[in-house]
């Protein structure tokens, strides 16, 4: 028979309203951001800021809407793992893209 607890032992860290709602303002600023800073002609450098605001969008996703802040160390490593692949596959684009004109 199932019981009222939960068989795993993982506790649930419920967060105020007030975090839910700065971070998803702090999305939306990231987002004005975004599109700003598009209009802008950064040169070489429009990739780099594009790809930093998009990782601390991911990261504030990931940590406060996916509650991996609170979780155990072992989500964070599979979370951690999955930002290292994403910058493995963006440095292998890159390294592709770059060494074209060689």
């Amino acid at each position: 028979m199932a019981s009222g607890t939960d068989s795993h032992g993982a506790e649930h860290h419920v967060l105020p309203l007030g975090i839910y709602w700065a971070v998803f303002l702090a999305l939306v600023v990231g987002t004005i951001l975004t599109v700003w800073t598009a209009t802008i002609d950064l040169g070489a450098m429009n990739v780099v800021v594009a790809l930093a605001i998009a990782t601390v969008k991911a990261a504030l996703v990931v940590l406060y809407f996916m509650h991996v802040k609170y979780s155990s160390k072992m989500v964070w490593l599979f979370a951690a793992a999955g930002f290292f692949w994403v910058g493995m596959m963006i440095l292998f684009t890159m390294q592709d893209f770059v060494s074209r004109s060689w």
